[in-house]
């Protein structure tokens, strides 16, 4: 192991390097998940109501796995909880396909609960970042990471039309395709130098504030509002995206594209995001995030042309990362190492939490409340508004805070 001290950000940047990789590759999935799993679901569901039930599934997953993930990652390292959370994703792919080839949507469904633990472990490659990284350079190890994610907007789609027809079952090559990716991109981690955190001996007190302390902190609550505002209210869209664009008359290649060129607008950001948060402060670059994703909404609801999908999801991409990088941000920045595995555990639990609802409430908007496909998308987009609300009143609020001395 070495001994470089954790100040340096040697160490740091080699790390991120890996896993920029990591988002890069095991990323790849996700867009592939979100593209055909409501597709392969509609043909599957007894009910078209429940057809983005899989995604809402890998969300939920990934909630309940959250807490979890983080606890084993403080006892026994990054490393072994990125590899634990590959060989999950693999074999939710594979309960996914056999759900394929049975016809079964249960099957399908607990393959997806699997999928989600995988989706847990991704989210915390940005916490990982900053693990060995200098205050000043923990914004832009975040902003690194998540850029990974352009790369995985390209593969993921580009493998979906490559895959989604290629066998006589739908979807079920994309479905091997994801469990390939697993089993090759977890050897990435073995590149890993995060140490493991110190653990205090058992009957020694306590090191840092607890959990309720910790949610109580003013900086900490708004960093996970506006954090699990800006990631539900993208999923809520995005999860309905290619139902919408399929039911208004265009081809699942047509939403695959539209799904690359959101996941490319939430990730290409990212390398100025940090240099944005540097200069001009985290909470004026949430704001912004928060303002692009009232714009998708406007676009979203001005029409249902091709180019009414591109430029509103685009729009989704830019809002969420600058909402998201800017809510990881403040959080990273708010508590101490040894808070690290309590914090982060929580601040996901609650995000993905929030992304469950989010996506349950997208497929019921989207199919069961409106009497056509473009009423649907419409309540997809106006349900934003509250939430919009909520988020920046949390943030004017913490603004008005008077500063601690």
């Amino acid at each position: 192991m070495s001994t470089m001290p954790l100040s340096d950000d040697r160490r740091a940047k080699r790390n991120v390097t890996v896993l920029v990789a990591a988002q890069a590759i095991l990323g790849a999935q996700m867009p592939m998940i979100f593209t055909t799993a409501g597709l392969a679901g509609q043909s599957l569901a007894p009910n078209p109501c429940w057809a983005t039930l899989p995604i809402s599934a890998s969300v939920l997953g990934s909630m309940l796995s959250a807490a979890p993930m983080s606890a084993f990652m403080q006892r026994r390292g990054r490393r072994q909880g990125f590899v634990l959370g590959s060989l999950a994703g693999a074999l939710g792919a594979a309960i996914g396909a056999l759900g394929l080839l049975n016809g079964s949507f249960m099957l399908f469904v607990i393959g997806a609960l699997f999928t989600g633990v995988y989706m847990s472990a991704q989210g915390f490659y940005r916490f990982a970042a900053t693990d060995t990284a200098s205050d000043g350079y923990k914004p832009k190890a975040i902003s690194y990471v998540m850029a990974g994610g352009l790369l995985s907007a390209v593969i993921g789609p580009q493998l979906v039309k490559v895959t989604a027809d290629s066998m006589v079952v739908p979807f079920l090559g994309t479905y091997f395709g994801v469990i390939v990716l697993n089993l090759i991109g977890m050897w990435l981690f073995a590149f890993l130098d995060i140490p493991r955190p110190v653990l205090a001996p058992k009957g020694t007190p306590r090191e840092g504030r607890s959990r309720m302390q910790l949610l109580r902190e003013p900086v900490i609550a708004v960093a996970i509002i506006c954090a699990t505002v800006s990631y539900a209210l993208m999923n809520l869209v995005m999860t309905s995206t290619p139902l919408a664009v399929v039911g208004c008359g265009f081809q699942t290649s047509n939403a695959a594209d539209i799904v690359s060129a959101h996941v490319l607008a939430m990730y290409a950001p990212s390398f100025f995001t940090g240099h944005l948060i540097a200069r001009f402060g985290v909470e004026k670059i949430i704001a912004a995030g928060l303002v692009i994703l009232a714009g998708s909404g406007a676009v979203a609801l001005s029409g249902v042309e091709l180019e009414h999908f591109f430029i509103a999801l685009v729009l989704l991409g830019i809002g969420w990362n600058f909402g998201f990088i800017g809510g990881t941000t403040m959080l990273a920045r708010s508590h101490t190492q040894a808070e690290r595995g309590t914090i982060q555990g929580v601040n996901d639990a609650i995000v993905f939490g929030g992304v469950t609802l989010a996506s349950i409430s997208s497929g019921q908007l989207m199919n069961c409340s409106g009497s056509n496909v473009e009423t649907g998308w419409q309540l997809v987009n106006v349900a934003m508004l509250p939430f919009l609300v909520l988020a920046g009143g949390a943030l004017i609020w913490l603004a008005m805070r008077p500063r601690a001395a």
